[in-house]
């Protein structure tokens, strides 16, 4: 498996937490741990299974809890050296707070909560590792084909697309071209 994208799951934490902080918002914890459980997954989506950061989410009652980070940050947020991510990262880190900072805790449990891996992991017991792969295979699954999906956005309509200039000088979206995908003119 590859390494993660941040060498460090606080860095991530840092970001988060720093971004709320600028938008005038404190980010309470369980949001904290759905925003990371979702960064998570998606990444996987989007760059083939590769995780984010060196973390591994748990099922509890109360959604999916990075154990370490939630015991760290138990008594608030301590002083931790963080280092900024790099540029795409901070890009996909972006496009995961503008398409779910502004949702409630409770908006954003239900929908976690409706994740077949997330609901399997929590049957077995509290503390139940919840399988980065299956969460991918949920979250890349075409709205039609998953079942149980409900409003959770497909990974296209989480990712903010890259803009660049055109020989023109006009802004055009951009994005990474998969093998397999739709071909000019379909």
């Amino acid at each position: 498996m590859p390494a993660s994208a941040v060498a460090s799951t606080f860095d991530v934490v840092v970001w988060f937490t720093d971004r709320a902080l600028n938008d005038g918002e404190y980010l309470q914890p369980t949001k904290l741990h759905r925003l990371m459980f979702l960064a998570q997954g998606y990444f996987a989506v989007a760059f083939r299974g590769q995780k984010l950061m060196p973390a591994t989410f748990v099922a509890e009652p109360s959604g999916p809890v990075e154990p370490d980070v939630w015991r760290v940050y138990a008594s608030g947020r301590p002083y931790i050296e963080s280092v900024p991510p790099p540029e795409r990262i901070e890009q996909f880190l972006d496009s995961i707070w503008r398409r779910f900072g502004s949702h409630s805790a409770d908006y954003l449990g239900d929908l976690i909560g409706r994740q077949p891996p997330f609901q399997a992991a929590l049957a077995e017991g509290p503390r139940t590792e919840i399988p980065l792969a299956e969460v991918a295979a949920f979250l890349a699954r075409p709205p039609a084909a998953a079942k149980g999906r409900g409003p959770q956005p497909g990974v296209e309509e989480v990712l903010r697309p890259r803009t660049a200039l055109s020989a023109t000088g006009k802004a055009v979206s951009v994005r990474r071209w998969t093998p397999g995908g739709s071909k000019p003119g379909s």
